[in-house]
């Protein structure tokens, strides 16, 4: 017997603030995972987060799925979701296979797909009242959410070998400054970091034209507001 309205619109709400608790869960534990970690194993808290945040991803995949009245559909169109949802590292864990740190630190950044996609409520709930304001909050969140994970990526793969970089400070400021295209002194040796150096002024670029759309559209509604005479009493 399958819920009624109010009870399946309840649940729904319910998941998508579970997701979004999932979400920066997965966040926080991969920050603490790179700046604390050893950069050579996995540890076992940061397996355990991330099965139970993909579980909460899962389930709420299969909840979608048995109320969808075109399941076949819903299964094509949604696989994408339900493929970055699995715990990926958990099960090579179950399985006995041995994954290094590098490729595990990849594989785990599969289900921070779904985080940053549950996190993007976050941009819904800051910006409501018109498109521009939604596109201006999407563009912060995703160069400020992006660059985060890029300097977290970055720091992980070069710290042990870069001798340029010093800290997740370095990290950091090295991020940002290729994602305004500006460039920095500190120079990829990796090949993951090499990729990463490539993405962040490739997204700035791409997100730079809302950042310039948005101003120009501030600047006129508020020079139209100044024009327009008050009116007669």
């Amino acid at each position: 017997m399958f819920p009624t309205e109010p009870v399946r619109s309840g649940v729904v709400d319910t998941l998508g603030v579970l997701k979004l608790f999932a979400g920066v869960t997965l966040l926080v534990a991969l920050s603490w995972e790179v700046l604390a970690g050893d950069h050579t194993h996995l540890s076992c808290t940061y397996l355990t987060v991330q099965f139970f945040v993909c579980v909460i991803f899962l389930y709420d995949f299969l909840f979608r799925l048995i109320q969808s009245e075109r399941k076949f559909r819903f299964f094509v169109r949604h696989l994408f979701y339900l493929l970055i949802s699995i715990p990926y590292l958990t099960l090579l864990s179950w399985t006995g296979l041995r994954m290094t740190h590098d490729w595990g630190i990849l594989v785990g950044l599969v289900p921070m797909l779904r985080a940053f996609l549950a996190m993007f409520i976050i941009v819904q709930w800051l910006a409501r009242r018109n498109r521009m304001q939604w596109m201006f909050a999407s563009y912060l969140f995703t160069v400020v959410t992006f660059t985060y994970i890029s300097a977290l990526v970055f720091y992980d793969y070069e710290v042990l070998v870069n001798p340029k970089l010093h800290g997740f400070g370095n990290a950091l400021w090295w991020a940002w400054m290729n994602v305004t295209t500006v460039g920095a002194a500190i120079f990829p040796v990796t090949a993951v970091g090499k990729v990463v150096c490539v993405l962040l002024p490739s997204l700035g670029m791409m997100f730079f034209p809302i950042f310039t759309t948005y101003i120009l559209q501030e600047y006129a509604s508020k020079k139209d507001s100044d024009d327009t005479p008050p009116s007669a009493v």
